[in-house]
C-alpha cells in the first residue's frame, strides 16, 4: 500500500460514497443483523491493538529511543531496530483500513445518526494522514501518538464488544470516559510533538506540524461532541429539575 497512494485515495472515496449512497439505498429495507461480524470485527481489534501498544513500547526500548525527543532520519532505515519500530507502525497504518468497516456497520444497521462529521472526518484523515507518515518518516515521534492511539483503540473495542451483549449494556456506565480519554490523547500528543519542534528533534517539519494539525482538529470537534452529548444533557437535566422545584416552591407559598 505504500508504493503508491492511489489505493488509500480509492479506499476514502469509496468509503465517502458508501456513506452517501448506502443510506438511500438502504432507505426502505430492513437493518442487517451483525452481531456475529461485528463481535469478530472488535475482538480482533482489541487483540491487534493491544499487540501494536505493547510492541510500539517495546520496539521503540529496544531501538533505545528518547522518549522526550524522538529523532528520525533517512540513515536509520538501515538500522534493524529501527526496521523493527517501522513495521509496527506500518502494521498501526494497516488498521485504519479495517478501522472503515465501523462506519460500515452503522450504515448496514441504519444507525445514520451515528455517522457523524466527526466520524467521517476522522476516519478519512487518519488513513491518509498515516500513508504519507509511513512513506516518508515511518518512525521517530510519531511513535507516540501510534503507541497512545493502539491503547485507547484497545479499550474502546473492549466497549463494543461488551456493548454487543445486551445484558450487559446497563453496567457500562464508562462510555463517556473513553472520550474523556481520547481527548487527553489528544491533548498529550500535541505538546508531545509541540516539545519535539522546540526542541527541534530530527524529524520532518511537515510532519510535525501535520500531528498539530491532526491532534488540534479532533480535540476541538471530539471536544464538542462531549459537551453536546454528555455536558448538555447534564446541564440541561440540572436545570430541569432545578426549575421543578421552584414551582414546588412557589405552589406550597400560595397553598
Amino acid at each position: 500500500m505504500l508504493d503508491s497512494p492511489w489505493l488509500v485515495w480509492f479506499l476514502s472515496v469509496a468509503y465517502l460514497l458508501f456513506v452517501w449512497l448506502g443510506p438511500k439505498y438502504l432507505r426502505d429495507k430492513k437493518p442487517f443483523d451483525l452481531r456475529t461480524p461485528m463481535i469478530i470485527h472488535n475482538i480482533a481489534l482489541v487483540v491487534f491493538s493491544t499487540y501494536m501498544c505493547i510492541e510500539i513500547f517495546l520496539s521503540t526500548w529496544d531501538g533505545k529511543y528518547d522518549y522526550i525527543c524522538a529523532p528520525y532520519n533517512l540513515q536509520t532505515r538501515e538500522n534493524p531496530k529501527e526496521l523493527r519500530v517501522a513495521k509496527v507502525l506500518y502494521l498501526h497504518f494497516i488498521s485504519k483500513s479495517f478501522e472503515l468497516l465501523d462506519t460500515v456497520w452503522m450504515v448496514l444497521r441504519k444507525k445514520d445518526k451515528q455517522v457523524t462529521y466527526l466520524h467521517i472526518y476522522h476516519h478519512v484523515l487518519i488513513i491518509n494522514c498515516w500513508w504519507w507518515v509511513m512513506k516518508f518518516a515511518p518512525g521517530g515521534v510519531v511513535y507516540f501518538p501510534a503507541c497512545f492511539n493502539s491503547f485507547i483503540h484497545a479499550l474502546m473495542y473492549t466497549y463494543y464488544l461488551l456493548a454487543s451483549v445486551p445484558a450487559l449494556r446497563p453496567y457500562l456506565w464508562w462510555k463517556k470516559y473513553i472520550t474523556r480519554l481520547q481527548m487527553t490523547q489528544f491533548v498529550a500528543v500535541f505538546l508531545h510533538v509541540a516539545l519535539n519542534m522546540y526542541l527541534r528533534c530530527d524529524y520532518p517539519l511537515w510532519g510535525q506540524l501535520l500531528v498539530v494539525w491532526i491532534s488540534l482538529s479532533l480535540l476541538v470537534l471530539f471536544g464538542n461532541f462531549y459537551w453536546n452529548a454528555y455536558r448538555r444533557s447534564s446541564h440541561a437535566t440540572n436545570t430541569d429539575k432545578t426549575s421543578t422545584n421552584g414551582r414546588y416552591v412557589e405552589s406550597k407559598k400560595l397553598a
